[in-house]
């Protein structure tokens, strides 16, 4: 889970938590950590004896990222900490790693429930039983890491990650998936394999044995927000900003003090061009820190270009370092707030499980019996 400025502030957050409250102390769960935003809306009332109507069903997105338009989806987040451990680790830094995510996912103004969802991990078996290998070899970001380690040093988590990642995702029936421009093919493989268990397992084949038929798992479809859909590193404006990056200079930490901030834009990559300007081939880095201060402060492209069209990179450079400073420092000080207090961090994580397993459960049950019965049903016994 990237806590960089390309994972956490792609858009503004909600207003910060209001209170902390108390919770109990505990061990933290090793396994997938989910955090569930039920994101408020406005109801409205019918006149006269007349019974409202019932409120639409929200669509529901499933991130480990701050998405766009909260107010319009119910949301459920994770930290994913399985997928942490497809690389080599150290167990006590990961789940320090964890708690402070956990932590900052909150100072960010995510009123959340948390839940120890066990059927991640159960589902991810029984779709990797439909995976065809031959799906996951083609995975780009596989062959990457997996060059770079050498095959002495990959697992085959790392082989198989994508599809607890796609279990992460069907299993709470998700309409839409926040995803970054160069996380598409992750995405294209769960819908892949959503599709192939449907085939399977579901529609006719399973109406003929009394069912009801249809597909056991939605087809999700991206969200890509319209602004900040890939931020570039500091360093080199063709280059994603990660956290895996080997320098701490190429990103934004959410945590960065204020000297570092500074630090990191006075020595960004720019260019030699007179202005400023979105979208010109030419000036990579000149549209990344465009973007970045478009999406850090909300404002519009073209309320961008009328501010800073005609700045010199010295100007631009000292309002974006504002700029940014400006949107972290509420969000460091809620952190500090939430880490000094380890009760109410424990017991946010420790809390409401139900709701979310609820939905988990439902749909592994469905599958598992599904699979099973149609297995059962095609099984011959000899005469």
């Amino acid at each position: 889970m990237s806590r960089t400025l390309l994972s956490h502030i792609l858009h503004r957050p909600p207003p910060l938590l209001a209170s902390r409250g108390g919770g109990r102390g505990g061990a933290l769960p090793s396994r997938l950590r989910t955090l569930r935003l039920n994101c408020s809306v406005a109801e409205a009332t019918a006149s006269g004896d007349e019974a409202p109507a019932p409120p639409a069903r929200k669509k529901r997105v499933v991130s480990g990222v701050q998405p766009t338009g909260l107010d319009l989806y119910e949301t459920l987040f994770f930290i994913v900490d399985l997928h942490a451990i497809t690389l080599p680790y150290e167990a006590p830094q990961l789940s320090k790693a964890t708690r402070s995510t956990a932590a900052i996912y909150l100072a960010c103004g995510i009123d959340s429930s948390k839940s120890h969802v066990r059927a991640h991990v159960e589902l991810m078996w029984l779709l990797s039983s439909s995976t065809p290998i031959g799906w996951l070899n083609r995975m780009i970001q596989f062959k990457e890491k997996s060059r770079k380690a050498g095959d002495e040093n990959v697992g085959v988590a790392l082989l198989t990650y994508p599809v607890l990642m796609a279990s992460d995702i069907l299993l709470y029936q998700s309409d839409l998936v926040p995803v970054g421009e160069d996380q598409t093919q992750h995405l294209e493989l769960t819908r892949e394999i959503a599709e192939r268990v449907n085939n399977l397992y579901g529609g006719r084949k399973w109406k003929k044995m009394g069912g009801r038929g249809g597909s056991l798992f939605k087809v999700p479809e991206a969200l890509i927000p319209p602004a900040g859909a890939r931020v570039m590193s500091l360093t080199d404006g063709l280059s994603k900003m990660s956290k895996s990056a080997p320098s701490d200079q190429s990103r934004i930490n959410l945590l960065d003090p204020k000297d570092v901030i500074m630090n990191k834009i006075k020595r960004c990559k720019t260019d030699s061009f007179p202005g400023l300007e979105f979208d010109n081939p030419e000036r990579p880095e000149c549209n990344n820190l465009l973007s970045i201060y478009q999406i850090i402060t909300g404002k519009t492209k073209e309320e961008v270009i009328r501010e800073c069209e005609n700045m010199n990179w010295g100007s631009f450079k000292t309002t974006l370092t504002d700029a940014l400073i400006d949107h972290l420092q509420p969000i460091q000080v809620r952190y500090e707030e939430i880490m000094s207090d380890p009760g109410y961090l424990d017991g946010v994580l420790l809390e409401g499980s139900g709701k979310a397993a609820e939905i988990a459960d439902i749909t592994l049950n469905n599958f598992t019996f599904h699979s099973v019965a149609i297995k059962v049903n095609d099984y011959q016994s000899p005469e």
